[in-house]
């Protein structure tokens, strides 16, 4: 049974449910972010007029989540890193985890400030609108506009990065790092698969 809160050994529900939304969330606002790139910006368009608006509502949502993914992780214990990780790997992916969250949060709020700069109310699903953080400046503008967009690229490197170390670990190396994000249940198969895919060692030979 999964726990509610973190143990050494795994994370709880509350953590995996917030990890899972956030990279669902994330990659969403992504493509949507590349996808907008894409498209012609010419008069009043009215389709990516409603994707702006749906990336923004779902930027609010995501620096919300952060907030309280970070509240959660400091008022919680971490899982152990897997034993015999060499040192400059525990230090690269606390590295990575740091850059992570600091993207989560920069990329929302460059947002918030773009939009407040472009004299544009930003909405939560028309629930409310955020306040202003800057005065109009078409300066200030374009040129969140382009930091924004090239955070958007460091911070779909660095979720690839952490994809693909955490493959490694699951199916090259075969060990704890995946499933400590993962359902107790989950765990506990993944841990009697590889005793089942283990031989069993060759009875000894008897004695004369």
């Amino acid at each position: 049974m999964t726990r509610f809160a973190n143990t050494t050994h795994g994370y709880g529900i509350v953590a995996m449910a917030l990890h899972w939304a956030m990279a669902g969330l994330l990659a969403g606002l992504v493509v949507l972010g590349l996808y907008m790139a894409q498209l012609p910006d010419v008069g009043f368009d009215k389709t990516k007029i409603r994707l702006v608006l749906l990336h923004k509502e779902l930027g609010v949502l995501a620096l919300g989540l952060a907030a309280l993914r970070l509240a959660w992780r400091i008022g919680n214990r971490l899982p152990r890193l897997v034993a015999g990780l060499p040192e400059w790997q525990q230090v690269a992916a606390r590295f990575v985890h740091l850059c992570l969250y600091a993207l989560m949060f920069a990329q929302p709020i460059t947002g918030w400030v773009m939009s407040s700069a472009a004299a544009i109310p930003v909405s939560f699903f028309g629930l409310f609108y955020l306040p202003d953080l800057v005065r109009y400046d078409e300066y200030l503008f374009r040129f969140l506009l382009e930091l924004h967009r090239w955070l958007g690229y460091a911070l779909a490197l660095l979720v690839g990065v952490h994809v693909g170390a955490a493959l490694e670990h699951h199916f090259l190396l075969r060990d704890e790092t995946l499933r400590k994000m993962l359902p107790a249940s989950v765990r506990a198969e993944g841990v009697r698969s590889r005793g089942r895919g283990r031989i069993p060692p060759l009875p000894s030979a008897p004695s004369r």
